[in-house]
């Protein structure tokens, strides 16, 4: 079903560990890796120190962009629950100096409550 989930725009939680091997050579030094979630290819990941988005290219997937997001660059982020009907619950966070929100949609096996909960924690300090 985790396939499935990435096809129709659905992030799911991924292994901390197999995120940590995949990613080693982008995190600091003593940089943790707190909660992953991926669709289809692409990932992000969310630390102690920064949001990362992992964009994958291509047909292969070879071509990698890293977008790192230091926490104190987001302005704002909201958050909607699933309902009846519309069974995603959706993040958008917001970039000072860009016009537009990131949004990501989470499938109902991820509690969008723990995304924030992460989020708060780094950028309510």
């Amino acid at each position: 079903m985790g396939f499935l989930n990435g096809l129709i725009g659905n992030a799911s939680q991924v292994d901390l560990q197999t995120v940590r091997r995949e990613y080693s050579q982008i995190l600091t030094p003593h940089e943790v890796i707190e909660k992953a979630y991926k669709l289809v290819r692409d990932m992000f990941i969310f630390t102690d120190k920064r949001l990362l988005l992992v964009d994958k290219q291509g047909l292969t997937g070879k071509k990698v962009e890293y977008h790192s997001i230091p926490y104190h660059s987001i302005s704002h982020y909201s958050i909607e629950t699933a309902g009846h009907l519309d069974l995603d619950a959706e993040l958008k966070i917001f970039i000072s100096g860009s016009t537009h929100p990131i949004v990501k949609a989470f499938n109902k096996n991820v509690s969008i409550y723990e995304v924030q909960s992460v989020l708060s924690q780094y950028i309510l300090k």
